[in-house]
């Protein structure tokens, strides 16, 4: 398991066979998504709770690497914390 998924999973209290629902539209998610994705520069200082999301693998393609969503991202996750 990456260390990025563990600190989600651990942090709301998941294991690996639960329905973690993906934070944009609910159904089931794929992904563990970085809001500011360490592709761009990024480093593993990216790996806390505040930047990342449970993304299923539709919302992660179309929202997950575009910088005018990342807002919308930010606002969305910040309402489970």
């Amino acid at each position: 398991m990456k260390k990025h998924t563990k600190i989600y999973m651990d942090y709301f209290g998941y294991v690996l066979d639960d329905f973690i629902p993906c934070e944009v539209c609910g159904t089931r998610a794929n992904d563990i998504h970085h809001i500011e994705n360490r592709g761009s520069g990024g480093s593993k200082s990216k790996d806390h709770i505040e930047n990342l999301m449970a993304v299923c693998r539709p919302c992660h393609t179309r929202y997950g690497d575009y910088p005018q969503y990342k807002e919308m991202l930010k606002q969305i996750h910040l309402k489970l914390l």
